[in-house]
Parts: C-alpha cells; structure tokens; sequence
C-alpha cells in the first residue's frame, strides 16, 4: 500500500506556500469555529428585531449593536490567546482587544484575530524567558503582574497604533470590494474563490475576508452578499449531480453520496477531489459561482451571518426577511450552470475517469505495495507486522471532512470486527503523536510534513471509497 513517509531525521521537508497559507487558513478556522454559536445567535437577533426583521423591536434590537462591537470581536481575541498561550494568552489577548474595539468605529474582527495570537505569543515567551527564575513563594505575584504589565502596554499599543493600521487596511479592501459591486463585478470573484476552495485555502478566505466584510455590512443593512460569494452550495452540487449522471464507475458511484454530505451536511470539501480528478471541471465551478453571486445581487438579497457549515439548511436558517427568493435562486442557478457546464467537459473528455484518476491511483498503490512500501514491515510473518492501534484522520479545521472519513473508516472496522484500533479525526497540528497512521488528503500533505515528517502519511483523493482506505482496511483485516 502507498504511503507517504519520505523524510529522514536529517532531512526537514520543505513547506510549500500552499501548505503555509493552509495552515494559516486553519488558525483562523480555529479561532472562529468555537465562537460559530455566539455568531449564529447575533445572526438570529439581527434577523428578527431590527427595524426590517421579522419581528421589529426597538428594545431587543439594542442587542445587536453591543454584541458586535464588544461580544465577538472579544471572544475571538480569547480563542486566538488561548490557542497560542494557553489561558493566559487568552487573558492577554482580550486585554489587548478591548483597545481596538474602544479606538475603532467599525467591528474589529480582523483586529481580534490579530491581537488575540499576538498576546499569547508574547505572554508565552515571557513566561518561558522567566522558566525556572520565579523565586519559591512569588509564583502568583509575578504571574498576575506580568500579565497586568504587559498587558497595559499591549492595551496602549492596540488602542494607538494597531487599531487605526487595521481599521485603514480594513477600510481599503472595503473600498475595493464595494468598487466591485457597484460596477456590476463583484462576480468575478469566483474567478478567485473556486480555485482557492479546491486548494483547501477556503478558510482563508471566508475566516479572513468575507465574514469581518459581512458583519460590518450586515450591522448597517441588516444583512450582507458577502457571507455568500464563496460559501454558496450550489456550484458543489451541480458538480457532483454532473458526475452522477455523466462520471464514469467510481465517480458516478460515489457522486450521490457525496451530494447528500455537501450540500444537507455543509461538508464543501467532498467535491473537491471531483474537481482535481478533472481540473478542467473548474471552468464549471467558476460559472456556477459568478451565475450565483450575479443572482443573488440581481435580488439585492444576503445573509445575516455566516453559514458555517455551508449547508442549504444553514443558508435558510439565516436568510432574512425579503431575501428568500434571491438566496434560493442563487442556489438553484448556480446549482443548473455548474451542472451544464460541468456535464459538457465531462461528455467531451473522452478517458474514463478510472483510467485518468482512481485506477490509476489504485495501480501505484499495487506497486508500490509489491516494492514493500506499505505501512507494515516487508516480512509477511504476522508477529513482525507493525501493530497498529490509533489511526487519525486529519483535515484542515478537523471538523468536516476528517470528520466523515474517520466515522465511514471506524463503521468499517466494526463491520470486520477489528474492534482494537483507535479511529478519530483532528485538525492537523492537532493530531496526537503517539497515532499510528495519519489520513489526510492529498493536497495537504505538504502542511501534515510540517509537523509530521517521521511518521507514516497516507494520502487520499476521495473521502467515499478510496482505493487506498481500502487497502490499509484489507491489510488490517489480515494481520
């Protein structure tokens, strides 16, 4: 079986500037995915009691105003510390916080997810710069005022300086986002976002732009285009219907499920791996999003928060009043323009997509399993196999897509009675280090080296019925 494990102790692999903004991409997913809540729940306030909601009231209303200013901005600051510095960074992060807020007039979504990490970096290499020098007895003294000291200073230094730099760069891409609607272009942002999505730098761009842009935008409108510009389900799903009916064997058979998990779970990352099998069918993601985007502006409608997972559920839950037709035809043009344009690459490429992808993967693994590169030692005496007993998928936010492939792999197992491995699913600088097998896709290998060099990386294309999922299942059926 083929497996990915090439780095020797004395060679470090080299990240890609893919597998960089990855990974970043996953901070910011991290720090927002915990607070996912806080901001579905000033969605629903804003939804009903602002002047255009469903259920006007003055009086509630009061609340959406302070819980954007103060609420979320501080909550992630807090998440952002504690992910860097433990509960101190998180302490130091809100301190530091709490001083963009106060010096900026717009909501400092970016600022906290800034500030947040940069206080639990420091607070972090304080406290490792005074390791062991703490005299016995003044632990709590010294901990409680190195926390109040720095943090007045970061306090200070957020409220000057790096609240107005963050506001005027905020203020910029604003400005050159709203240039693109009022000329009629925002569309062409597919352009971007499609090819972003497949390389898994999605987060970056939801977490990092279009979700502050959203918010502020929602907070003076009462909802925002922007929250649907690159999270929109019906380019996914009119790629994988296109594969249904047009794919050949494995795709055409995997396709069904994979609709289901996208576009009811939210789960965007299923079809990526269609896309990559058939780089050519993001010509149909691009028109199928641009046809979307150009909908759902037609109907001047939006959303009034993000929709996370990008499920039709989600998207409904959080559509405001007299904006249903315009979300709902969005979805629904996308959806037919990816599934037209994607069937016509599909029927004009003329090799199976066995032969071009799956098969051939299935191939190397034969090969490479016969050099004896498999997860197992060459001898094929049992009692030498290597034991194997906690397998860890891994994906980007740890909650999606490693999340469905940890639950199909361990219903497997069950079904083959192997009853003593571990099957569980991380975000990738997340994955413990006593696992035995790390699964992630193929495109995030370069970011798993980065933490995982040394151990043993098995790389997959599709999360539903990977040739090489079943043949790490074959090979722990044999042991």
């Amino acid at each position: 079986m083929s497996t990915e494990n090439e780095m020797t102790e004395t060679s470090k692999p080299k990240s890609s500037i893919r597998a960089k903004v990855q990974a970043f991409g996953g901070f910011l997913t991290n720090m927002v995915l915990p607070n996912i809540g806080a901001f579905i729940a000033w969605g629903l306030l804003t939804a009903l009691f602002i002047e255009t909601g469903w259920l006007p009231n003055e009086h509630l209303a009061e609340l959406v105003g302070p819980t954007i200013t103060y609420l979320l901005p501080l909550l992630l600051a807090y998440t952002g510390g504690r992910m860097v510095g433990g509960q101190r960074g998180a302490v130091m992060g809100s301190i530091g916080a709490i001083g963009l807020i106060i010096g900026s007039d717009i909501p400092m979504f970016l600022g906290a997810m800034i500030i947040g990490p940069l206080g639990g970096w420091i607070i972090k290499r304080f406290d490792k710069l005074i390791e062991k020098k703490i005299p016995a007895g003044f632990e709590m003294v010294i901990n409680n005022f190195s926390i109040g000291i720095l943090g007045f200073f970061l306090l200070l230094l957020s409220y000057t300086v790096i609240g107005p730099v963050i506001q005027a760069a905020n203020q910029s891409v604003t400005v050159a986002i709203e240039a693109l609607v009022a000329t009629g272009f925002l569309p062409l942002l597919s352009l971007i976002n499609e090819p972003a999505k497949v390389l898994f730098l999605n987060n970056v761009i939801d977490q990092g732009i279009y979700y502050p842009l959203g918010m502020q935008q929602t907070l003076e409108a009462g909802k925002s285009i922007y929250f649907t510009v690159a999270s929109n389900p019906g380019p996914g799903l009119g790629l994988l219907l296109a594969y249904t009916f047009f794919g050949n064997k494995i795709a055409r058979r995997t396709a069904p499920g994979a609709i289901i998990i996208h576009f009811f779970g939210g789960i965007h990352e299923l079809y990526f791996p269609y896309v990559l099998m058939k780089p050519l069918t993001i010509i149909g993601m691009i028109a199928g999003g641009m046809s979307g985007i150009a909908t759902i502006q037609l109907f001047d409608a939006g959303l009034v928060a993000g929709p996370s997972p990008g499920s039709i559920f989600a998207y409904l839950a959080l559509t405001p009043r007299g904006s249903f037709t315009g979300i709902v035809l969005g979805v629904i043009v996308a959806t037919v323009v990816s599934f037209i344009v994607t069937s016509i690459i599909l029927k004009l490429d003329k090799k199976s997509d066995d032969e071009d992808g799956l098969t051939e993967s299935i191939e190397k693994s034969k090969t490479m399993k016969s050099e004896g590169k498999d997860i197992f030692n060459p001898s094929t005496d049992a009692a030498d196999k290597k034991a194997i007993n906690k397998i860890s998928f891994a994906c980007d936010a740890g909650a999606g897509s490693s999340a469905l492939g940890a639950t199909t792999f361990r219903k497997k197992l069950q079904k083959a009675n192997i009853e003593d491995i571990e099957v569980k699913h991380y975000r990738i600088e997340d994955v413990p280090k006593d696992s035995d097998i790390i699964v992630v896709h193929k495109n995030l290998l370069d970011r798993t080296k980065m933490s995982f060099a040394d151990y043993e990386i098995i790389t997959i294309e599709n999360y539903i019925g990977d040739p090489k999922l079943e043949e790490l299942l074959d090979e722990l059926k044999e042991r």
